[in-house]
């Protein structure tokens, strides 16, 4: 109660705020997962090889004659990027809280928000699970996955700052649903297969590190296939609305999907074609990011909530005792 208070305190957000916060936990949650790539990349994983310090005594890089500089401030910089990523999720909660003290039917904007600093304390403890296992593959695949479940939920609680809290009514037919969460399924193997491809090849974690023994050839082969299966399910879906006049915003998100599904679907190529570089591995996974977004706002957009109720404080008179 004394918390509540404290929060009814705050200035009501305004929807500006409301929309900065969430593209902002967006962007910060899709962020750790482009930085952590730039770990990898650059062999920093154990920049800092210990954990929640940096050196044993020290949070911050010390010199030492086993690390290079660079490699610890790549690495320390990454860590320094969750603190950001803490924040931005901590004003999602207040904001989301602020919210619902004066409109109380807003409890899964809440129980969203409270998703963002959870999954930073998850993103820490996997994080130092993989520095002290010396970043075998499999934790660095576990990290990363996190980071995408992480990028989804931002992006629903974008949504869910702009629609009601109303049970869902779809605004597509029962079988355009299920193609939906056909799709939602095969990006998610996508996504698992795509750690499968880094976990055998040269940036899957510390260069010391073994890998994932498994012919990189036919672990590429499953990633490909599975992002054909997106796609042909993607392109049913359309013929299904084309069919059945699917609304226009449907239409507007669906294109964006297309374009960025193919964008990250060249990109992938042309990143195995020339022997896996390093800066296209981090451009490859701020696609992953891009992919995800569009594909949950497209999954937002055939769902209807009714409409937001929280754009504004309540009257006086009606605000809770709390809220004044």
């Amino acid at each position: 109660m004394q918390l509540s208070s404290l929060v009814a305190r705050l200035p009501y957000p305004s929807k500006a705020v409301q929309r900065a916060l969430a593209i902002a936990a967006i962007v910060t949650q899709g962020g750790i997962g482009v930085t952590g790539s730039v770990v990898r990349v650059t062999g920093s994983g154990l920049g800092c090889p210990t954990w929640p310090q940096c050196f044993e005594g020290s949070m911050f890089p010390v010199s030492h004659p086993e690390y290079e500089t660079l490699t610890q401030w790549i690495e320390f910089g990454n860590r320094l990027l969750t603190g950001v990523v803490g924040i931005v999720a901590a004003l999602c909660v207040l904001a989301a809280w602020r919210i619902q003290l004066d409109h109380p039917e807003r409890k899964r904007l809440v129980k969203l928000a409270w998703t963002m600093p959870g999954g930073v304390v998850a993103q820490a403890v996997i994080g130092g699970m993989t520095v002290l296992t010396g970043l075998l593959w499999w934790t660095v695949a576990i990290h990363f996955l996190a980071s995408t479940v992480l990028v989804w939920l931002a992006t629903l609680l974008l949504h869910a700052f702009n629609e009601g809290d109303e049970r869902p009514r779809w605004r597509v037919a029962e079988s355009g649903k299920a193609l939906l969460v056909t799709l939602v399924a095969a990006m998610a193997g996508v996504l698992v297969a795509g750690t499968t491809v880094t976990g055998a090849g040269p940036h899957g974690g510390d260069p010391d590190t073994p890998r994932l023994q498994a012919p990189i050839e036919t672990l590429t082969f499953v990633h490909g296939s599975l992002l054909a299966v997106y796609l042909i399910v993607l392109a049913v879906l359309g013929l299904q609305w084309l069919r059945a006049g699917a609304p226009k915003q449907l239409w507007r998100r669906y294109t964006v999907v297309w374009v960025v599904a193919l964008a990250q679907g060249a990109l992938g190529s042309v990143q195995y074609a020339l022997g896996v570089p390093e800066a296209l591995v981090s451009f490859h996974v701020l696609g992953s990011a891009a992919v995800i977004v569009t594909t949950a706002a497209l999954w937002c957009a055939a769902r209807d909530r009714g409409p937001v109720t929280s754009l504004s404080p309540a009257p006086a008179e009606a605000a809770p005792a709390g809220s004044r």
